[in-house]
């Protein structure tokens, strides 16, 4: 394994863990809101689904600012990577696969990291010009 194949890993590793890390914040704010106020789940979903797709967007850019170069390359495997993360917790936990719009769902989600990693690359290359 070369030092670079290991860095663009470390890159990966940093922007699933980012990624992750505001997925659990905003689960904690979502149930504290919950559970507090009058509002129901499914007044939520879109909101959900909105923190879902920024914390991916955040993760794959911080992917590409740490790697410095493949941004799409290094957003799609942090989407990847998420998604077999939440894949194998699926499985293992609930004994299920996904569902055909979940698979949309985490392609989606796939994109929006590569979208990330690519602007993360550009915004760490202007800044160092």
């Amino acid at each position: 394994m070369t030092i670079e194949s290991k860095n663009l890993g470390m890159a990966i590793l940093y922007g699933v863990g980012a990624a992750f890390a505001l997925a659990i914040v905003a689960s904690f704010i979502f149930s504290i809101l919950l559970r507090f106020t009058s509002i129901n789940e499914s007044s939520l979903t879109y909101v959900i689904m909105a923190v879902s797709f920024i914390s991916l967007f955040i993760g794959g850019f911080i992917s590409g600012g740490k790697g410095k170069k493949q941004g799409w390359m290094l957003g799609g495997g942090t989407g990847i990577l998420y998604m077999l993360i939440v894949l194998l917790f699926q499985y293992l936990g609930h004994d299920s696969l996904f569902s055909l719009k979940q698979w949309i769902q985490q392609g989606c989600f796939v994109v929006t990291a590569m979208m990330g990693g690519i602007l993360g690359v550009n915004m760490n290359s202007s800044r160092n010009a």
